[in-house]
């Protein structure tokens, strides 16, 4: 009993060693090079030189009882003929089985034909029944019979048979049982490395992706510059900051005719990918209703009824809209549950009052009603997503309408571009290292 616990408090403290360098490699570059790839003479090689030296560890640090040596050499021979196959399982063992024959004894030969047979015969199992070895209760059962058959090859190769059975009865329980359970955590190891090198490569993908996706959806959005609008008569500056790779924000400027332009500035429900794809589809879908449709609330009547019925994700989109004429300076516009704009006259800035109808995509036959504003010369107006004024600090603070309206009168006779700037190092000056927590966009327009 007292070797018993002896052999076993031995071969779990190597078992231990073992498993935390599989580990530490497994963490590492070099090994997840090769794991999962295709098993062609390197991978053999590597596995096969990888187990062999497990089972060289196992053997120097193993228990000397009668001539034999007490060890976990097997799981070497093992884990190589699970993940490279047969010729990687005899390599392992061959290496294993000739150290421990320069290590001398009365089961050496012994030792040296079972681990090489463990090694084919882990192989041969591996690659007939590869699913067998995503269930560790296989694995187990599988170790156990492999150290069961290292037994009996010591009981028919050892002479005299009653040394041999007298050194397999001593060993028998903890010999089995900790290069079966040690032979099941290394495999849990590699599967683990496995399913963190196939993670990593999905979130490369992913991100990659997402990039794309975030150039493809700035792409959906007008590029404003000298050549466009490209009318004398007004200036347009605009910016969007995706919380995420991509967002559901977004703006517009278009002709509607030579004389009329639609400002549009848009929010949707959500994050990510989700509200990036509702926000192309409601800007194409708006866009179209605003110029094949003469009046503006009736365009954003048939936008909203053509949303609800494609919004099986049961999202919505916060909407203003005005349509300017060029020459008189007359604005039409409808806001859809959107941020009052503030308008910039002079040095003076205010919020726009004006009814606040429903939301896009969130009811059929919504009615909207539109509002009328004349425009003067030099006046503009400041559009905005909520991601300005909800805009905090770590002690979730909000930036809140006040700041806005107060950093629009300090830099209100300032030109388009640099209005925009200036909110966007309030804000940020504001929040000073708080996360971003949702899209930030800006439209600003001048009438001349």
């Amino acid at each position: 009993m007292e070797n018993t616990y002896e052999f076993f408090s031995r071969l779990i403290g190597t078992l231990a060693v073992i498993l935390l360098v599989a580990a530490y490699t497994g963490s590492t570059q070099f090994l997840k090079n090769y794991i999962g790839k295709k098993k062609n003479w390197k991978f053999i090689l590597f596995t096969g030189l990888f187990g062999g030296l497990f089972g060289v560890y196992g053997n120097i640090s193993g228990i000397a009882l009668n001539g034999a040596v007490i060890s976990v050499r097997d799981i070497g021979p093992m884990l190589a003929g699970f993940i490279g196959g047969p010729v990687s399982g005899v390599i392992a063992g061959v290496i294993a089985g000739i150290h421990r024959l320069t290590m001398g004894g009365i089961t050496a030969a012994a030792c040296v034909v079972a681990t090489s047979v463990i090694g084919l015969l882990c192989g041969v199992i591996s690659g007939a029944f590869p699913n067998v070895l995503k269930k560790y209760y296989w694995i187990l059962l599988i170790g156990m019979a492999m150290e069961t058959l290292h037994l009996c090859i010591v009981l028919i190769l050892v002479k005299p048979y009653s040394v041999a059975f007298d050194i397999v009865r001593q060993i028998a329980l903890p010999f089995i049982s900790v290069n079966a359970i040690g032979i099941a955590l290394m495999m849990g190891i590699i599967h683990f490395m496995e399913k963190q090198q196939a993670m990593s490569l999905e979130r490369e993908r992913m991100k990659s992706e997402l990039e794309v996706a975030n150039v493809i959806q700035h792409s959906l959005l007008p590029s404003l510059t000298d050549k466009y609008p490209g009318r004398p008569e007004v200036a347009v500056s605009a910016s969007m900051q995706a919380a995420k790779d991509v967002g559901g924000d977004f703006y517009d400027v278009f002709y509607v005719d030579a004389d009329r332009l639609a400002f549009l500035i848009g929010d949707v429900s959500g994050k990510g990918v989700p509200a990036a794809l509702f926000m192309a589809s409601s800007k194409i879908i708006l866009q179209n209703c605003i110029r094949d449709i003469p009046m503006l609330s009736e365009a954003l009547f048939t936008a909203n009824n053509v949303l609800c019925e494609k919004n099986e994700a049961d999202m919505f989109v916060t909407l203003w809209a005005g349509i300017l004429d060029l020459k008189s300076g007359g604005l039409t516009y409808v806001s859809a549950g959107h941020n009052p704009p503030v308008l910039i006259r002079g040095r003076n800035a205010e919020y726009l009052k004006s009814k606040n109808c429903f939301v896009l995509a969130g009811m059929e036959n919504a009615k909207y009603k539109e509002t009328e504003l004349q425009l003067t010369a030099g006046d503009g107006l400041f559009l905005y997503t909520d991601g300005v004024t909800e805009a905090s600090t770590r002690e979730n603070e909000l930036y809140g309408d006040d700041r806005l309206l107060a950093c629009l009168t300090d830099c209100a006779d300032a030109d388009v571009h640099a209005i925009l700037e200036n909110v966007k190092k309030s804000v940020d000056a504001f929040v000073r290292d708080n996360e971003q927590f949702d899209d930030i966009t800006m439209l600003y327009f001048k009438w001349k």
